[in-house]
């Protein structure tokens, strides 16, 4: 069998499975496991994987610029909201990332639950401009267009200042061992800075993002407390993030 074929191979069954291991492949294809890992590396090189130990597994499969991602599975991010609103509690000082997860919570919040948002986002300040009861206070910077958010040295300024009871963010991606990761170094740094200033750090990941990895570090899943999924608790997926000690909701 030709590179080109292992190479469609492997693509499609990270693409069903999410994720590859060097022996199954090496078994299936009869070729090295040394084969197999430099196949694993060409791919990731073209940014189509993450290579990892063992093997490999999926980028986020969720679409990367804001207009396409809020169109993206609406119905699992309402029932990932729905299942946030029990965290909020009145007088808190919460942090808003710029997910679309994150949004459908802010759309959602109780008109007479009285807290204060800090976002970089600005669809979710939009979304609570007429809010009666919450205080907005906005962290400005750049203009990241992708993502509607603000970037750069202010926006993690700004975050720098608050000392927040809960941080709600949206997940790119998340792996039990390579961690949380995304596809832009500069919302890394702001997720890093948000769960760093935060007593409380949930993470809303729709199911499809669950196992997948991507280029920028954000954290370990054991500084996260809470993960908020569209799937019930007691999902095979899950099982490993229960065991390293994080409330699966």
């Amino acid at each position: 069998m030709i590179r080109e074929e292992r190479l469609q191979i492997i693509l499609d069954h990270v693409s069903k499975d999410q994720r590859v291991l060097l022996t199954e492949l090496s078994e299936h294809l009869n070729v090295s496991e040394d084969t197999i890992r430099r196949d694993i590396k060409v791919l990731a090189d073209q940014n189509l994987l993450t290579a990892v130990r063992g093997g490999a597994v999926a980028h986020s499969p969720i679409p990367h610029h804001f207009r396409a991602r809020e169109k993206h599975d609406v119905a699992s991010k309402n029932v990932i909201a729905s299942k946030a609103l029990s965290f909020l509690k009145e007088g808190q000082v919460v942090l808003f990332d710029g997910g679309t997860s994150t949004l459908a919570v802010a759309k959602s919040i109780p008109l007479d639950l009285k807290i204060t948002v800090v976002t970089n986002s600005f669809p979710v300040a939009n979304a609570l401009e007429d809010h009666p009861a919450v205080e907005v206070i906005f962290a400005g910077g750049r203009l990241y267009k992708s993502s509607f958010t603000t970037v750069g040295h202010e926006t993690i300024q700004a975050f720098r200042n608050i000392r927040a009871d809960l941080c709600l963010f949206g997940v790119c991606s998340i792996h039990p061992t390579i961690g949380l990761t995304t596809r832009d170094y500069e919302e890394a740094e702001i997720k890093k800075i948000m769960i760093s200033v935060s007593k409380q750090t949930i993470a809303l990941s729709t199911i499809e993002k669950i196992n997948t990895a991507d280029s920028y570090y954000i954290c370990p899943v054991t500084e996260l407390d809470t993960i908020i999924t569209d799937v019930s608790p007691t999902d095979e997926q899950l099982l490993i993030y229960k065991e390293a000690g994080i409330t699966i909701i």
